[in-house]
């Protein structure tokens, strides 16, 4: 049988998000983990308590399974979008490739490419996305973050795409550096031909193609490297890792924290979501069932064994997180419920469980 987890050490981190609520110079709270762990509920959830403090908050879906007008009921847009039930939380929903696609028809607009046309422009920034992996995914974050700068919240919470996606995201400084020297050493070993080729095929004259792909990509790594700076100041950037009790989620979990740690991300809080009556632990459990199993029906003998097996299997995993993470980190343990937490009503309820979290003691 699993050891139950013990959380008699009152020197142990406060098991809540509360932290994070009352660091009033936090600006970027970015959420994630492994796909389907319910970072988009925590997320709803963290900016519903959020609105409760701050002036303006904003969440930010940036995962292409956009999930944010399902957990709030409600249509939600690539423009902020005022949350039905509060007068002071928006919620917005990213789209990279249309990102990307407009920076590209801003920059045949600046160099006077027709759209009848072939489009230089659009050729040389599709090789050059092709020639460097990831490099439109960063040139679409930096549209993103340009956009989000511009607006008035005091608060943005990231609901981020799962942790590969995420884990390109902080690379993509590394990648823009790479992309940078790719097309120096071309102007320098070819001078204008880049320019000269686009012109060709309708791209505009060649000093303004060079002009306008340099430019673009020199504003897109000035707002990367400024967006970076501000990631790496635990004063105003955090991450919030989401979990379930399960094998891959906690090694997933283990593989960011050790990558935020890498980038110099501050990372201090975990939530495990879908936790099976985080209140006891399987010893207790176990000995209601064998002091009550000979009375139950043999289907309800089978539910309880299964969830007896379910409920082991998580106090063991709940246990090697608090062993990897209890001394440093706020480990929130959210309950599994009966039901979908959708809507403005069941978020609010669920998101108390944030800042007031079970008696894990009682």
């Amino acid at each position: 049988m699993a050891e139950p987890y013990d959380y008699d050490d009152e020197d142990l981190p406060d098991p809540s998000l509360k932290n994070i609520i009352e660091q009033e110079s936090l600006q970027w709270i970015f959420v994630g983990g492994k796909g389907g762990v319910g970072k988009t509920t925590t997320s709803c959830c963290l900016g519903t308590q959020l609105a409760k403090y701050r002036k303006k908050v904003l969440i930010v879906s940036t995962d292409p399974a956009h999930n944010l007008s399902d957990a709030f009921c409600q249509k939600i847009g690539r423009e902020p979008t005022p949350i039905q039930g509060f007068t002071n939380l928006s919620a917005m929903e990213i789209d990279a490739t249309e990102d990307l696609d407009k920076m590209q028809r801003s920059m045949e607009d600046a160099t006077g490419a027709s759209s009848d046309e072939d489009g230089g422009i659009q050729s040389l920034m599709t090789e050059l996305t092709n020639s460097i992996p990831g490099i439109d995914e960063a040139m679409s974050f930096s549209e993103l973050m340009k956009q989000v700068q511009t607006l008035d919240y005091d608060v943005v919470v990231f609901d981020t795409a799962p942790t590969g996606h995420t884990l390109r995201l902080l690379s993509f400084p590394t990648i823009l550096e790479k992309a940078f020297g790719k097309l120096m050493d071309l102007k320098d070993r070819f001078g204008g031909l880049i320019g000269q080729a686009s012109a060709l095929f309708g791209g505009g004259s060649p000093d303004q193609v060079q002009a306008a792909l340099l430019g673009r990509l020199e504003e897109t790594r000035a707002i990367i490297n400024k967006v970076n700076t501000a990631f790496q100041d635990p004063a105003l950037t955090t991450f919030v890792c989401v979990c379930i009790p399960e094998f891959l989620s906690i090694y997933e979990t283990e593989r960011l924290v050790q990558e935020l740690s890498k980038f110099g991300i501050d990372s201090h809080n975990i939530v495990v979501n879908q936790v099976l009556f985080p209140e006891k632990d399987a010893e207790e459990l176990g000995e209601w069932y064998d002091a009550n199993k000979e009375q139950l029906p043999k289907e309800a003998k089978e539910i309880c064994s299964k969830m007896m097996a379910r409920k082991r299997m998580q106090d063991k995993y709940i246990g090697q997180c608090f062993d990897l993470y209890g001394d440093d980190f706020h480990v929130v343990l959210m309950p599994l419920l009966d039901y979908e937490v959708r809507g403005v009503e069941k978020l609010r309820d669920f998101s108390e469980l944030l800042i007031d979290p079970i008696d894990l003691e009682g």
